[in-house]
């Protein structure tokens, strides 16, 4: 990665969620301590690397619930988290309700819409 800020990392790591990834392994991207990598993150995202991923792939989850019929295991899978339990904890941490809720209330929502 370049000296000259994070924004390549934060592409690849968007591009690539469903990779199983840590801190060490963020930071071993960036070519970067991990004490490094997290002052910088902080400087650039506002928060630490394993937030912000965490949120972009509860916002990758979100997508997929709100556009596929695909299984929570199946997403879960997809976006990096693992396993369905897993996905169902970060996503009610972050929305505030569970997968299956979430796609309930778009549903609903695009059907009102349409009518």
């Amino acid at each position: 990665m370049s000296r000259d800020g994070i924004r390549p990392l934060l592409d690849w790591l968007h591009a690539n969620l469903d990779e199983p990834l840590t801190v060490d392994d963020v930071a071993r991207l960036a070519a970067m301590s991990p004490r490094t990598l997290a002052r910088r993150f902080r400087d650039t995202t506002g928060t630490t690397p394993m937030r912000w991923l965490t949120h972009q792939r509860v916002t990758r989850a979100q997508q997929l619930l709100e556009t596929t019929d695909l299984p929570v295991e199946a997403i879960a899978r997809r976006v990096g988290l693992g396993t369905a339990t897993n996905l169902r904890t970060h996503f009610r941490a972050e929305t505030s309700m569970s997968p299956a809720e979430y796609r309930r209330s778009h549903r609903d929502r695009t059907r009102r819409l349409a009518s």
